[in-house]
C-alpha cells in the first residue's frame, strides 16, 4: 500500500532523531544525486537559478554538479530540522554561530519587535528554535500553506513544538501578524518568491524583472517595525546566520510608491545572501516570467504585465 505524503515525513522525523548523523547525512547526499536526476522542472528550475545567480557563467556540468548539491543541502534543511526535538539547549547553541545579533536584539530592547526578512536559504528553523529554546525569545513564523492540509498541521505542530508561533502565509495572515508584533514577537517572513494570494510588487532580482510579496515593507511602513534581513547558511557542520541592519522603511512618496521602493532594497538584500551560497538557496518553484515560458506552463496573474 503507498504511503502518503504526511506519513513519510512523519517517518522521516522519527528517523532523523534516531539515525546517527553521520550516517543520515551520507544518505542525505547521496540521496540528492538521485533525486537531481529524477525531479523534472524542479532540477530545471533549480539549474535556472544557479545560472542566473552565477551570471550565466557555468557550463552544463556545473550546473548538473550544482542542482545535485542544491538538492542534497534540501535534504539536509530537513535532516537538521527534524532533529531539533532531540537536540538540548545547550546543542542548538553549540551548532551555531552569527554576525548582527544586535540588529535583532536592539529594537527589542526598545520595545519594538523586528521583522526578519529570510531567503528559503540554508537552515532557517534552527535560528529560529535558538532564538526560543536558547535565548528565551518569542517568535511567529509566516510559512507556506502546504497541501495536503494534513501536512500542513502536522508542520505547523512540528514547529509549534519549537516553540514558535505559526501563521499561514496568505492575505489573512495580517492581523495575526499584527498581533505578535504588539507582544513582542520576532516576526519571520520568508521573503524571495511570492506564496499564495497575497499582494505583490515589481522589482528587478538577479536581472530580471519579476514580482516579490509586498508585505513586509508594507508591515514596516505601517508599524515602524525595523525590517531586519537575515540569512541562515550551513557551515560545515554547524549554522552560520548573517543579520543586516534594518533596511530603511521611511514614507518619502505615495504608499505604493514607497512599498515598491522598500521592497527593491529588500531584493536587493536578497541577493547579497543568495549570492554567497547559491547551492544553498531551495527555491523548486518558477519565480520569473522567463521560468514559467521554459517550463511552458502560463504565467500566474500577479505576473501580467511582465512578459
Amino acid at each position: 500500500m503507498a504511503i502518503d505524503i504526511t506519513t513519510a515525513y512523519k517517518a522521516g522525523a522519527f528517523a532523523a532523531q534516531r539515525v546517527p548523523r553521520s550516517i543520515s547525512s551520507l544518505l542525505v547526499n547521496a540521496g540528492g544525486q538521485a533525486v537531481a536526476l529524477l525531479a523534472g522542472d524542479r532540477r530545471v528550475i533549480v539549474e535556472r537559478n544557479l545560472s542566473r545567480v552565477s551570471g550565466e557563467m557555468l557550463t552544463s556540468s556545473e550546473l548538473r554538479s550544482g542542482a545535485a548539491t542544491t538538492f542534497a543541502q534540501y535534504g539536509r534543511y530537513f535532516l537538521d530540522s527534524f532533529r531539533l526535538p532531540a537536540l538540548s539547549a545547550k546543542q542548538i547553541d553549540d551548532g551555531f554561530t552569527y554576525v548582527g545579533y544586535e540588529n535583532i536584539t536592539e529594537p527589542l530592547e526598545r520595545g519594538v519587535s523586528p521583522i526578519l526578512v529570510l531567503p528559503h536559504l540554508g537552515g532557517w528553523e534552527w535560528a529560529a528554535f535558538w532564538l526560543t529554546k536558547v535565548e528565551g525569545h518569542k517568535v511567529t513564523a509566516v510559512v507556506e500553506e502546504l497541501r495536503p492540509p494534513e501536512l500542513f498541521e502536522w508542520f505547523r505542530s512540528f514547529r509549534e513544538s519549537l516553540g514558535m508561533n505559526v501563521v499561514a502565509a496568505g492575505p489573512d495572515a495580517g492581523p495575526a501578524i499584527l498581533e505578535a508584533l504588539s507582544n513582542q514577537h520576532i516576526v519571520c517572513l520568508l521573503s524571495d518568491r511570492v506564496v499564495g494570494d497575497v499582494s505583490s510588487v515589481t522589482v528587478d532580482f538577479f536581472g530580471e524583472r519579476t514580482k516579490l510579496p509586498a508585505g513586509p515593507a508594507t508591515l514596516a511602513l505601517r508599524t515602524g517595525s525595523p525590517l531586519v534581513p537575515v540569512a541562515v547558511y550551513f557551515d560545515g557542520d554547524k549554522h552560520f546566520a548573517d543579520a543586516r541592519p534594518a533596511i530603511p522603511a521611511v514614507r518619502e512618496s505615495t504608499f505604493r510608491n514607497d512599498v515598491t521602493r522598500v521592497t527593491q532594497l529588500l531584493a536587493n538584500e536578497l541577493e547579497r545572501f543568495i549570492r554567497a551560497a547559491p547551492e544553498q538557496w531551495h527555491v523548486l518553484q518558477p519565480g520569473w516570467p522567463s521560468d514559467y515560458r521554459a517550463l511552458g506552463r502560463p504565467m500566474p496573474k500577479y505576473m501580467a504585465g511582465l512578459a
